[in-house]
């Protein structure tokens, strides 16, 4: 993506201006962002998804007794009557569902993909919202349809109300306060309180939210993986090449019980040796930044018998490094002009025919079989 040009998504500035200035800084408000904007997923679709079962959907409504959480799917006759104020339909993930929706996150592909998150949309009655909260990650608010009230602010209290199933904050403390309309944006840096509330009813906003990965989280994931790939591979090794714990120099005991230091040692120098090979630490990264969530499934195709060109599914995730691509959580190894291809592949997420042509026979092999398996359509 052009990163040098002036963007009305981010009010005239260029994307590099805006990652100095503002990512992970301050907020931006930008009043027509997308110019004339119509919303791709319309209400009546919203509510369609809503009823899926492989869709992450939540009911949140705020009534006298304070606030009420209900998890999807929703049958349409199951949500309160549009008429009826301080409800909210909240969709996770319609960028998976929805081509057009996918279409709007690649506006927003001057960030890495491996921070790009999911689209959600939110539809709110008149007063509807979640209350004031603060997320984890930086996250972009579109304004779809109708209007909607945020108040913002660097909230230093981020003490939460008790026995509410919402992460709702105690004392919030606005500092500023906007009305947006339909193509209206405003981008938020990690941990900024904001308050959304629907004004008139028929309310859409389109939260674009990034991927914030906790460290205990990752790590866990991370040595999981490496865990697995090395059991893999001492399956597979000779037996006389695997290092096993020796003792020649143990003493007779009269505390059997007590872990040996020897031993100790031993583990955790096997530990830190897997720790040191900075290969398995970045495959392990690539597969997990690449797999599917768990609501995410492809359906089987058809083995190409000749591919003029090809793109990638729109809920398939790919990344690369120097030496690796990922894909859906599986990671191969690339060099030389089959790796450039694949890199092609991964940024533009389509190949032409002149593309194709320069590809090897391993290479079309290996697009045949994501094509297989659904990652991947060929034309």
């Amino acid at each position: 993506m052009e990163t040098t040009q002036p963007l009305p998504l981010l009010g005239g500035l260029t994307a590099q201006q805006f990652m100095r200035r503002h990512w992970q800084k301050k907020p931006l408000l930008v009043r027509q962002a997308f110019p004339g904007f119509q919303a791709p997923v319309d209400r009546d679709a919203l509510f369609a998804l809503a009823g899926q079962d492989d869709v992450e959907s939540r009911l949140i409504r705020h009534v006298a007794g304070g606030w009420k959480l209900r998890h999807g799917p929703f049958a349409k006759r199951a949500l309160p009557p549009r008429t009826q104020p301080g409800w909210t339909l909240l969709v996770q993930g319609v960028d998976l569902h929805h081509d057009a929706a996918h279409a709007l996150m690649q506006s927003f592909r001057f960030l890495p993909d491996a921070r790009l998150d999911d689209l959600m949309i939110s539809y709110a009655s008149d007063t509807g919202g979640v209350g004031a909260h603060f997320d984890s990650y930086d996250v972009f608010l579109l304004q779809a349809s109708g209007q909607r009230r945020w108040s913002i602010g660097r909230q230093r209290d981020l003490s939460l109300q008790e026995d509410v199933p919402l992460k709702i904050l105690q004392n919030f403390e606005p500092e500023a306060s906007f009305v947006l309309g339909a193509g209206d944006m405003l981008y938020l840096p990690p941990r900024y309180a904001h308050d959304g509330v629907a004004v008139g009813g028929d309310c859409m906003t389109y939260s674009i939210g990034l991927r914030a990965p906790a460290a205990a989280g990752l790590g866990a994931d991370l040595l999981a993986r490496m865990a697995e790939a090395s059991a893999d591979e001492l399956e597979d090794a000779p037996a006389n090449s695997q290092v096993h714990y020796r003792d020649p120099l143990q003493a007779a005991v009269d505390a059997p019980a007590a872990v040996p230091a020897a031993l100790q040692a031993f583990a955790r120098e096997a530990v830190q040796r897997a720790l040191r090979d900075a290969d398995a630490i970045d495959r392990a990264l690539g597969e997990s930044m690449t797999e599917p969530k768990a609501n995410v499934w492809f359906d089987a195709g058809a083995v190409p018998v000749d591919m003029q060109s090809v793109a990638l599914d729109r809920r398939t995730r790919m990344l690369y490094d120097t030496r690796h691509l990922y894909i859906n959580g599986e990671s191969f190894r690339a060099g030389g002009r089959d790796a450039t291809l694949m890199r092609r592949l991964a940024n533009e997420r389509t190949l032409e025919a002149k593309d194709l042509a320069r590809a090897s026979d391993d290479a079309l092999a290996l697009l045949g079989d994501w094509c297989e398996a659904g990652w991947l359509h060929a034309n």
